[in-house]
């Protein structure tokens, strides 16, 4: 594992880069990696540089450090507020969600310890998630007089299902790493203190495929295929510009050589 980079080792948000593979770390141990202002700005610009500007970089793991995920929102930072600036101050976790969702490489969750409130939505932004089967999850939003925040509705309902969100979100109550997996919140499920392993280890699989087509088959599936006639709208507006692309390419000529194609982007 390389140095880190973009950061030091005192930053809230930390990031190291594993090969292709840059593994973005919420390092406020000390309130379970709450989900501070100071935190959101730092993992937005991040998350912006790793996404559009990082070349090296073709996949994104997201983790917390302390065996803790993200316990949710900064309770001390939670004081009243004038309308708009609360307004102001809920865009960025936003702005977060959407770079997460629509953003052209791929994000894998390592989850241990609590994804509570906004770690439950930073979760479920992800691609793929990894939980440890004692991890514990709550959208705890209601709990403080809150609605769901960080893109929550969409996602939460994207991974198990509008009845399910609906309990979820009402209810607040817990559920762990094994419930997570068998209601498809999870991919995958692995013993305690082994998810950014495994996470690693999908991420790589993310960093080996054609990174074209990686963006446009996210920018496409957050835009909501909702019909027939939207399947079919992306398939012919995109299909054309990725036949052209240099990693079709490489991945036709790869396989009539036998050979395991080297993708490099346009």
């Amino acid at each position: 594992m390389s140095e880190e980079t973009g950061s030091d080792a005192t930053d809230i948000v930390q990031v190291q880069q594993d090969g292709a593979i840059a593994i973005v770390t919420l390092n406020y141990p000390q309130r379970r990696n709450a989900f501070s202002l100071k935190m959101r700005e730092t993992l937005y610009a991040q998350l912006c540089r790793l996404m559009h500007h990082e070349e090296s970089c073709r996949a994104i793991v997201l983790t917390g450090a302390g065996n803790t995920f993200c316990a949710g929102g900064d309770i001390s930072e939670m004081q009243a507020r004038k309308v708009l600036e609360y307004r102001q101050r809920n865009e960025l976790p936003l702005d977060i969600f959407r770079l997460m969702v629509e953003g052209p490489k791929a994000v894998v969750a390592a989850v241990e310890g609590f994804a509570f409130g906004a770690g439950l939505s930073l979760a479920a932004a992800c691609d793929y998630v990894v939980t440890s089967s004692a991890a514990r999850y709550a959208s705890a939003f209601v709990k403080v007089g809150l609605l769901p925040d960080t893109g929550l509705y969409w996602s939460l309902s994207q991974r198990v299902g509008g009845g399910l969100a609906r309990e979820l979100m009402l209810s607040a109550r817990e559920f762990n790493g094994v419930e997570a997996s068998e209601t498809g919140f999870a991919n995958q499920v692995v013993e305690p203190g082994e998810a950014l392993n495994a996470a690693l280890k999908v991420a790589q699989q993310y960093a080996e495929l054609p990174s074209v087509a990686t963006a446009h088959l996210k920018a496409a599936l957050a835009t909501g295929i909702r019909t027939l006639d939207d399947a079919i709208e992306a398939e012919v507006n995109l299909q054309p510009i990725l036949r052209r692309s240099r990693e079709h390419q490489e991945a036709v000529s790869a396989f009539m050589e036998k050979r395991k194609p080297v993708f490099v982007a346009d």
